[in-house]
């Protein structure tokens, strides 16, 4: 968190970006800590890419301010922005080796050749190309490309990192390998990381904040476990989670919340006739006892450690996440438990969480 004394990584306010007469940015506002891992994250067009642009200063923004460190950086061309960033694209030199590609910004700012070489052998062992420092590009996979544009920005100390996607490039095994090795820099360096993905599973694992975005708007901004426990609105309960969360059409009143044809025994204080019911997959479990409600499987996938039980309710998919293994030919009706305080309530009309 920010104290008095400390000015904020980045500060973004009122930041608008319009293409013509379509705005596709609309008063995002944004303020981060030194040393925080900030996470842009929505679906293909929410424009997280776009408000990173604007944040490099690659793309000039219609309305608002940009501060990094304190200064305001609005008008100011990328380069003196004291920023390095990673692109979805490789970017890099064809003519240049690994190592020369890795080293070019200090060769540029005159670093002394010992200093130079130590930091890039360094920054190649991490990303796991010190073998391949003396290739070219076109000797090196695609996975191979983006670690060498990786190290290239890993290699400076700025103000801000910024990261467009840089995994999406790499198999699944890479990925899982190199969303850990970023961490483990992240709390090594402490550097002010802003990342820009699509996949909820890297912003759960790597923030310590995210933006949730969809439309240009800003839906929610939280630590990773309050965006999943507390989701400001169905989106973004949706969004975040694999599977997602069940959200049910419900009623309610004296008996308690009416899913069909189920009564669920809940806290109905404060809550309208007519909500959202929403459940994690991960908080139903067979009932040992008399169920909260009894579904009939649609499909059954096991996944090794746990399986996904599929079923209709109230007209919608759900899906049940339950540990161990379950036969698949086996489609009779089953009990399941709701683990208790685990429902959440969204407002029929607004689709916004009802705070309890």
């Amino acid at each position: 968190m920010l104290d008095a004394t400390t000015p904020a990584a980045l500060a973004i306010q009122g930041l608008k970006k319009a293409y013509g007469a379509v705005e596709v940015l609309h008063d995002i506002d944004v303020t981060m800590a030194e040393r925080e891992f900030l996470v842009l994250v929505g679906p293909s067009g929410c424009g997280k890419s776009t408000l990173l642009n604007c944040i490099a200063g690659l793309e000039e923004i219609t309305g608002g301010d940009l501060l990094i460190g304190g200064r305001n950086v609005t008008e100011v061309p990328p380069k003196d922005r004291d920023i390095a960033m990673v692109f979805q694209s490789y970017a890099l030199y064809p003519t240049m080796t690994v190592g020369e590609n890795i080293g070019f910004g200090m060769r540029i700012r005159k670093v002394a050749k010992a200093t130079m070489d130590a930091r890039i052998n360094e920054v190649a062992t991490l990303l796991q190309i010190d073998h391949l420092l003396d290739r070219l590009p076109s000797q090196l996979s695609g996975g191979q490309r983006q670690r060498v544009a990786m190290g290239r920005a890993l290699v400076r100390d700025p103000k801000l990192f910024l990261f467009d996607e840089p995994l999406s490039n790499l198999d699944a095994k890479l990925r899982v390998e190199m969303r850990a090795e970023i961490k483990r820099l992240h709390k090594t360096t402490n550097a002010s990381i802003v990342y820009v993905t699509h996949d909820q599973i890297e912003a759960m694992t790597l923030a310590t904040r995210i933006v949730v975005l969809k439309d240009g708007f800003v839906q929610q901004i939280g630590t990773p476990q309050e965006i999943y426990d507390t989701p400001a609105n169905t989106f973004v309960a949706d969004f975040m989670g694999s599977p997602p969360m069940n959200l049910v059409p419900a009623t309610v009143n004296a008996a308690g919340v009416q899913v069909g044809d189920t009564v669920l025994g809940a806290d109905t204080k404060d809550l309208p006739e007519n909500v959202i019911l929403g459940i994690r997959p991960e908080h139903f479990q067979i009932a040992t006892g008399t169920p909260d409600l009894t579904v009939t499987p649609t499909l059954i996938e096991n996944t090794g450690a746990e399986c996904y039980l599929n079923f209709m309710i109230n007209g919608v998919q759900g899906t049940a996440r339950l540990p161990g293994r379950l036969d698949e030919a086996d489609l009779s009706p089953r009990g399941l438990q709701i683990a208790p305080g685990a429902m959440c309530f969204f407002d029929a009309t607004t689709s916004e969480r009802i705070a309890r």
